[in-house]
């Protein structure tokens, strides 16, 4: 197994203006992107606006895109439907879904992005999605900690088939193996570390891991527990482990 997984933060966003085309500021960190991964990831990213913030409308043609709100609330719309999200909530949106996302709240909004690149004949809506003959939509996760572990590419299509809220017990510990499969984890709650190899680092909220394929790292929470959310993208070939 190698030990090049990837750690970043959130600790310095850069600050985006005008984002789809909204009024304002949102800070933005991109925390892994496609270069240096095997599987079908365009980018993980974390986003914040402020009270009254908007992430504007949009249409993704050639990409899937989550969302997991991770502080405040606010309003996701899909194809002009509105529906009220909070922190714990998961937005899933399919290539050819028109989406923003508006802070209602009196607290930033912050969320985590994954974005996966999808085929754009998923745009035709007679066409069925790429699992099974299912059909490819959009939808809305109240509560992702309450729903449990989700199998995203049973709404969205695609290889990402593990999205849940995970938790660690004070000095528990646990580990992801990328072998068929790579991972993203992001730490919402808590604090530990991790070590993967000769690479250890602290685990604190807004740290991200990400694993390419043939890497593995252990993760063990502190005195306070440990809380994250994590996603499992399958490689061609590969089975979920």
């Amino acid at each position: 197994m190698r030990s090049a997984i990837v750690v970043a933060d959130t600790g310095a966003p850069a600050a985006v203006h005008g984002v789809h085309g909204a009024a304002g500021v949102t800070e933005w960190t991109c925390l892994a992107r496609r270069v240096g991964l095997t599987g079908a990831w365009e980018a993980v990213e974390w986003a914040r606006v402020p009270v009254g913030g908007v992430s504007g409308e949009h249409l993704h043609t050639r990409t899937r895109e989550i969302y997991v709100l991770l502080a405040g609330e606010g309003e996701a719309t899909l194809d002009g439907r509105p529906y009220p999200v909070r922190s714990g909530d998961a937005v899933l949106t399919a290539v050819g879904t028109r989406h923003g996302l508006r802070n209602t709240g009196a607290e930033p909004l912050e969320w985590l992005v994954i974005e996966l690149p999808a085929d754009p004949a998923e745009e035709d809506p007679d066409r069925a999605g790429d699992d099974g003959g299912r059909r490819v939509g959009s939808t809305v996760i109240t509560d992702l900690r309450r729903a449990g572990p989700l199998d995203p590419s049973a709404v969205i299509g695609g290889p990402l088939r593990l999205l849940h809220h995970a938790e660690l017990a004070p000095g528990e510990s646990t580990g992801l193996v990328a072998d068929g499969a790579e991972h993203t984890v992001f730490v919402t709650g808590g604090g530990g570390r991790t070590d993967a190899g000769s690479v250890r680092a602290p685990l604190r909220p807004g740290t991200a891991l990400t694993l390419p394929h043939g890497t593995a790292a252990g993760l063990a929470a502190g005195p306070s527990g440990l809380a994250y959310v994590h996603a499992e993208l399958v490689l061609p070939g590969g089975e979920r482990r």
